[in-house]
């Protein structure tokens, strides 16, 4: 059974003798071919007995993007550096390991992390959207990154902040973050 793709579907292609990711970029159904889009950006014509889908993407968190990209242009070029040599970085030490100051280790999700890890490596990864947070503090409000102002009562002018944007503007703050989501699904 031969598999039928889309202009946009990611597909597995052999090219100089090494399996690489391309993009269908236009089909004629009446040859059965697709023009797709190699790696060096080089449009060819190729029969769909010639390809395969491509792994789906995992998802990663944008430290972990940052640090597969940091780590493939230097000197932990390949997988097994990268895992060898993450200590360097604590918040992806701390994610492979899965390691929580207050529950210790949890395996099955440090497992998890790795693997995720090891096929983000490989087959190339999507930035998970991180997660958004009101600062609600008691008695004073909803914290806003205004010049101006510093809080306000209702969390329609309040700022949104990721988990590093609160600890950036001070660590204390973690305790008192309110995911977004939580706050606007008690209005409904």
């Amino acid at each position: 059974m031969t598999q039928k793709f889309k202009i946009g579907d990611r597909v597995q292609i052999i090219s100089d003798g090494k399996q690489k990711i391309a993009e269908v970029v236009a089909v004629n159904e009446l040859l059965k071919t697709y023009q797709i889009c190699k790696p060096n950006r080089e449009h060819i014509w190729i029969s769909e007995d010639y390809l395969a889908p491509a792994p789906v993407l995992v998802k990663v968190p944008q430290f972990v993007a940052d640090y597969i990209e940091d780590a493939k242009k230097g000197v932990y070029n390949t997988l097994a550096a990268a895992f060898n040599c993450h200590t360097k970085n604590w918040d992806v030490a701390s994610w492979l390991e899965n390691f929580d100051d207050l529950d210790g280790l949890d395996y099955d999700k440090a497992y998890k992390n790795q693997e995720l890890f090891a096929r983000a490596w490989l087959d190339g990864y999507e930035v998970e959207e991180e997660p958004l947070y009101y600062i609600k503090l008691p008695a004073l409000g909803f914290l806003v990154d205004e010049p101006e102002v510093d809080f306000v009562a209702s969390k329609e002018f309040a700022s949104k902040f990721n988990k590093a944007q609160i600890k950036a503007v001070d660590e204390r703050y973690w305790q008192f973050a309110v995911p977004v989501e939580e706050l606007e699904e008690g209005e409904g």
